[in-house]
């Protein structure tokens, strides 16, 4: 569900420059939306054998996360707010991406791992992400699907070590992640217009 793991509380500033940062997330979180059901019918259709497409996909989501926060670090500076979460995001993301294409060479189980790894790792963050943006409206979603995320992260972990392990519970779990970022975009979309 991955999500958009950037730490950034509002702070106090110009009411140009808050506004921005909503309108910024709520373009952010349809982008992701849309990037997660395409990603996520491309790999569902290619889930029971590690192929060169399904491979490729996995390396794909990650760097696209990485893609994602660096735009969030863009306008959290713009906004003043702090970034810290957002390199967290970076580096994790970033060492997912290195991680997956080590495992793409071992087997569906070792993919797991690394994917549920990443996914409690970046699920927690995405989780503290949400709290601390909570005053920007539209991050309950963020918050359930951080939990989630992190949990979903541990069954993939277990779901590795079983003989009928395949790759599309990670496409189930991709598009329902982009299902919270559609809810979240709505939701700041209200907000923006309430203020």
């Amino acid at each position: 569900m991955h999500t958009d793991t950037a730490v950034v509380a509002p702070a106090p500033t110009t009411s140009a420059s808050t506004a921005s940062a909503p309108t910024t997330l709520r373009r952010l979180y349809f982008l992701r939306f849309a990037f997660a059901v395409v990603w996520a019918g491309l790999l569902f259709a290619s889930a029971h054998t590690l192929s060169t497409l399904a491979a490729t996909l996995l390396v794909i989501y990650p760097l696209f996360d990485v893609a994602c926060a660096v735009v969030d670090i863009r306008s959290a500076r713009a906004n003043r707010g702090p970034v810290r979460g957002l390199y967290a995001n970076v580096a994790l993301s970033t060492l997912t991406a290195a991680g997956l294409i080590a495992a793409a060479t071992s087997g569906i189980p070792a993919v797991l791992r690394v994917w549920g790894a990443w996914a409690i790792t970046a699920g927690l963050v995405q989780l503290i992400v949400g709290v601390l943006r909570r005053g920007m409206g539209g991050q309950w979603p963020m918050i359930a699907s951080g939990a989630i995320s992190t949990l979903a992260g541990a069954s993939f972990i277990a779901q590795a070590g079983k003989a009928d392990a395949s790759l599309s519970t990670l496409a189930g779990y991709a598009f329902l992640g982009g299902v919270f970022f559609l809810v979240s975009a709505l939701r700041l979309g209200r907000t923006d217009k309430s203020a």
